[in-house]
């Protein structure tokens, strides 16, 4: 079984396209089908099934897709050892964001430095939903991940920031007035919200849940700047992480933003990897950077807990 042929499958598996996985892995798709058919060959089963779009796994497919990956992780550190010795660092960092990473902390500017510090490693970044990117880095698909975390169970995790939810409304709403507000104060309220899967909605749905109020949502983006055009034109209200870059919309739209006098939810944004063995070379060392550039705050206990 070669390494070459388990590192197409992979690719193939995760692009569910012989276009996109041969584009991945730099070779033409009549020769990334010969490599699928040399491993199906090597374990004695159909890996793929046949005339699907979206390409689709096999139960046998499935069933290899972690220990291929596993595999794959071994050689790499394999040939790190060799490196390490040499003073290099080489293959992948698959990193996983939230979409408003940029507006907390300069995380263009960590990769940046870490691009130059080790020019041999390809930076590929991820954007989706916490809770998927926490899948994608327990089965594999991602090396780590900056996200807001309802709970990181199973992974190891550093505290990057934390800092309270509050609730954002416009000028002209009848609570702009107010210093603090209840979250019984929003019984009932009109909501810009995000999608279901993003954690800070969780922790806002639970809130509402263990005091039995109810709100409306009225619209739902994915894009936190998007949920303040929305509120600023009086679509409704939402309850928003104070660390985000508000400064544009409080100086020339003139936004509320108001702290909740009753419940506490903390925004947490956390860089999530594997335990152990687990993590790659590559994450290691970017987890090293993190801790220079963010070092922990003495008052803060070990990572891990609710997030945003």
């Amino acid at each position: 079984m070669e390494l070459r042929n388990l590192r197409h499958f992979v690719a193939l598996a995760e692009e569910r396209s012989f276009t996109r996985a041969a584009a991945r892995e730099l070779i033409v798709q009549s020769g990334l089908s010969t490599s699928i058919r040399a491993l199906e060959r090597d374990v004695g089963a159909p890996l793929f099934v046949r005339g699907t779009r979206p390409v689709r796994l096999t139960a046998a497919g499935d069933a290899l897709v972690g220990a291929a990956r596993r595999a794959l992780e071994a050689a790499a550190a394999a040939r790190q050892v060799v490196q390490d010795v040499e003073g290099t660092l080489s293959g992948r960092l698959r990193i996983g964001t939230i979409n408003s990473v940029g507006h907390t902390m300069p995380f263009n500017a960590w990769l940046a430095e870490f691009a130059h510090t080790y020019p041999g490693v390809t930076i590929v970044v991820t954007q989706d939903a916490t809770l998927r990117m926490l899948e994608m880095v327990r089965s594999g698909e991602l090396d780590c991940a900056l996200l807001s975390a309802p709970q990181t169970s199973g992974l190891s995790a550093i505290q990057m920031i934390s800092d309270p939810v509050v609730l954002a409304c416009s000028n002209d709403h009848p609570l702009a007035g107010n210093s603090t507000v209840r979250l019984s104060d929003l019984d009932g309220e009109r909501f810009v919200d995000t999608p279901v899967n993003w954690a800070v909605r969780v922790l806002v749905d639970e809130a509402f849940q263990a005091a039995n109020l109810s709100r409306r949502i009225v619209c739902e983006v994915n894009e936190w700047t998007s949920v303040l055009d929305l509120v600023n034109a009086g679509v409704g209200v939402s309850l928003v992480p104070a660390g985000l870059d508000f400064g544009h919309y409080r100086r020339q739209l003139g936004i509320r933003l108001i702290p909740l006098a009753d419940v506490r939810m903390e925004r947490r944004l956390d860089f999530v990897f594997p335990t152990g063995e687990a993590i790659s070379p590559a994450t290691r060392r970017f987890a090293e950077l993190l801790k220079r550039r963010c070092p922990p705050d003495p008052g803060e206990g070990p990572a891990g807990g609710r997030g945003d």
